[in-house]
Parts: structure tokens; C-alpha cells; sequence
């Protein structure tokens, strides 16, 4: 198979829809531009938002993008576990929501510098294998637990069963693992904002063309002046 073509180079502000994978979407890009065509960070089939698809030469930019930090709007469903932390997996357990007071205590200690364990089902290899390919066929496994920062947690909206809050973390962040710290599980799940990108550029993938791509001299210095900027 001869190589994939180093043009058109750039990156693309995608806005993925619920259901398919961020892989799908990856490779219905890839039709348009013919280009060879990465990411730089993955959403779950259920979420949408902002996807960062990079073509071209500007694949290499990857390791500049994907540790860059995110924002993320979700609603979390309190009266409920779920298998996977989020609306795929089966309910686990059912039980009432905390009070507003306990909620607060829980969200205080989900903000800053925390250590959550990672949700069965993701990509994270253990003993060689995906987690989430152990977690389908019923193996339990002690997940590992990640570092990761959360700078602000936000209520957006509170009905005494579900929650939704405005999310701004650092890069590796599982926000289903704060959901099943909280609980419950995530309802709904969008990405809003990568590093100096935001979903309010995207287009749907139906709509992209390569015109649209963002040259790499333009993303560099976008991500520069955001890791310079003093943090509020």
C-alpha cells in the first residue's frame, strides 16, 4: 500500500456526534482529504464535541496537542451506577441521590490535584489487554488510579437527581471517573474546548472540507500564547 499523502497538512476542528467511534470519524476525514490522518485524543462513542484531526505533515503535531487541557459539559445521572460510568453500560446499583449538602462536600473533593481510579471500560492495556475487552467478558480487574488536576468544577444545573457541570481539566482526565466518584454515571458528555480550540469553530463531519483545515504555524502559535497565558 503506498503511503499516505503528506497533503493537505493541518488540522481540523471536527464536532463529533454521539454514536459513532473517533476513529469512524477519523477515517471519514481521511475520504475527504485523501491525506494520511491522525488525532490528538479520543472521545467514547456515546460522547460528542471537539475532535482535533490532524492531516498531513501536521500529524506530527500530535505530541504538542494531546497533552493540552480540556473542558467538558456533562450531565450526571445521580440515582444510578452504571458498569462503564456512563449511559452503555448496565445499571449496577440504584439508590437515592446525596443531599445538596453531601454533593458539596463531594464536589470540594474532586477539585485540585486528585487521584481517581481509571473506569474498566477503557483503552488502558492491563496485563497486555485492553481493559475494556476484560470488563465485556465479566473479568474484574483493580484499575489502576490516575493523577490528574481538575481546575474548576462548575454547577451548571442541579434537579436533586441529576447534576450538570462545566469541566476544565488537565489532559488524561476521565470525567466518567469523576461521575462514579459523584455516584452515578454520566448521562451525557461533550467536549467544549481543547487547549486554545474551541467546539464553536467545529464543523459536523458532514460538513468538513480541507479549506477549513487550520495551518500548523496558526495551531502552534495558538498553543504557545495558551501555555504562556498565566492560569486564572
Amino acid at each position: 500500500m503506498p503511503p499516505r499523502a503528506l497533503e493537505p497538512a493541518g488540522v481540523a476542528l471536527v464536532d463529533k456526534p454521539g454514536g459513532p467511534s473517533s476513529f469512524a470519524v477519523v477515517a471519514q476525514i481521511r475520504r475527504v482529504t485523501g491525506a494520511r490522518t491522525g488525532h490528538a485524543g479520543t472521545l467514547d462513542p456515546f460522547a460528542t464535541g471537539l475532535l482535533l484531526v490532524l492531516s498531513g505533515r501536521a500529524t506530527k503535531l500530535a505530541p504538542r496537542l494531546v497533552g493540552l487541557d480540556k473542558r467538558y459539559l456533562t450531565e450526571i445521572d445521580l440515582t444510578c451506577r452504571t458498569s462503564t460510568g456512563d449511559p452503555e453500560g448496565e445499571v449496577v446499583a440504584r439508590h437515592s441521590p446525596p443531599g445538596e449538602e453531601e454533593l458539596g462536600k463531594r464536589l470540594e473533593q474532586l477539585r485540585g490535584e486528585i487521584e481517581l481510579p481509571i473506569p474498566a471500560a477503557s483503552a488502558v492495556k492491563i496485563g497486555g489487554e485492553r481493559a475494556y475487552r476484560l470488563a465485556r467478558r465479566g473479568v474484574e480487574v483493580e484499575m489502576p488510579v490516575r493523577r490528574s488536576t481538575v481546575h474548576a468544577l462548575d454547577v451548571v444545573a442541579y434537579t436533586g437527581e441529576s447534576l450538570t457541570l462545566d469541566a476544565r481539566v488537565s489532559s488524561g482526565t476521565y470525567v466518567r471517573s469523576l461521575a462514579i466518584a459523584l455516584d452515578g454515571h454520566c448521562a451525557s458528555l461533550r467536549r467544549t474546548e481543547v487547549g486554545p480550540f474551541s467546539v464553536d469553530d467545529a464543523v459536523p463531519p458532514e460538513a468538513f472540507a480541507a479549506e477549513r483545515l487550520l495551518t500548523e504555524v496558526d495551531v502552534l502559535e495558538r498553543v504557545e500564547a495558551v501555555r504562556a497565558a498565566p492560569r486564572e
